[in-house]
């Protein structure tokens, strides 16, 4: 609850709590806010064992934290029983080829031509070794070109509407 609050803030509470209430009263109203934090920590926890007890035994191991959605999910997924296969998804998912995939799309290269370009640009052996640089010049039209409309096809012609069915 307090985990956010700095030095500073805690200082400035501590000399406006002297400026309202006077350095004759502050010890007093201390110790009377700590006596009323504690009883109320007694209390919740006397209410939990009273749950836990009236429960029973199969509810042993019941953690009142469960509760919140949050925890409850993070405990079942992340445990690190990866019963759901979360890691193999997020190992699979690679980002900068399914970007590559995209460009390489919208330029019109074909995978190929792609596959030698990422190779090149991500420094592997092969395409160091030959020390030649790929070429980034179309060199054919064997992919369609995706800035121009594609001709429209012709529709089937659609029944009559009949306003008096429906």
């Amino acid at each position: 609850m307090f985990n956010d609050i700095g030095a500073l803030e805690l200082l400035t509470l501590g000399v406006l709590a002297v400026l309202v209430f006077g350095p004759d009263k502050l010890p007093k109203l201390i110790q009377d806010v700590t006596r009323t934090i504690r009883k109320v920590r007694e209390f919740s926890d006397s209410a939990k064992e009273d749950i836990r007890s009236e429960l029973g035994p199969q509810f042993k191991d019941f953690e009142f934290e469960d509760l919140n959605p949050k925890t409850f999910v993070r405990k079942q997924l992340m445990d690190g029983n990866d019963d759901l296969g979360l890691k193999e998804i997020r190992e699979s998912f690679d980002l900068r080829k399914e970007m590559s995939d995209v460009t390489d799309a919208v330029n019109g290269r074909t995978p190929a031509a792609a596959d030698t370009a990422n190779s090149a640009a991500n420094g592997s052996a092969g395409a160091s070794a030959k020390g030649s640089a790929p070429s980034l010049t179309k060199t054919g039209d064997t992919a369609p070109d995706l800035l121009k409309k594609t001709p429209q096809q012709t529709q089937p012609e659609r029944p009559p509407f009949d306003a008096d069915a429906t």
